[in-house]
């Protein structure tokens, strides 16, 4: 992998990393950008959606990173793939694990829902608001390699 840079020199991305292409999940056939990713320092897979409104990150891993609700900026109703959920928004700090150059920590807005039975087996999705509109990032389909950088 090489890093991407701008005509004069400076870096366009600082970080890049493989990303997986596949069904989020074993009930779906479509495929999704999955990349992996640590919530308060907890690695997952996210899967990268520009729909969504927020980094959303599933009940269990906001438990195992030690997310207390006590510390929630509000209190939330949102509709993620069908479902009305609620939840809490959060600020914390969601990485981009690099494969290549350094990771990127951003501060994010991030949706937690409630419950876990509700969530079942879905991944973690980041956003483009509260995230992906806060780096530079770029796609190449042709070695499935995610670049990433600060703006």
């Amino acid at each position: 992998m090489a890093i991407l840079y701008f005509d004069n020199g400076e870096f366009f991305a600082t970080g890049a990393t493989r990303y997986s292409y596949r069904p989020a999940t074993d009930r779906e056939t479509t495929n999704r950008i999955i990349l992996k990713i640590a919530i308060q320092g907890v690695i997952t897979e996210a899967v990268m959606d520009t729909g969504a409104p927020y980094v959303i990150c599933s009940p269990t891993i906001a438990r195992r990173a030690g997310v207390d609700r006590a510390s929630a900026l509000k209190s939330e109703i949102m509709l993620i793939r069908g479902m009305r959920l609620e939840g809490s928004l959060f600020r914390l700090s969601v990485s981009l694990v690099a494969r290549e150059g350094n990771n990127l920590d951003v501060d994010a807005t991030v949706f937690v829902p409630d419950s876990d039975y509700l969530w079942g087996d879905f991944p973690s999705f980041i956003g483009l608001s509260g995230f992906l509109e806060r780096i530079r990032f770029a796609i190449d389909p042709n070695t499935d390699t995610f670049y990433f950088g600060q703006l």
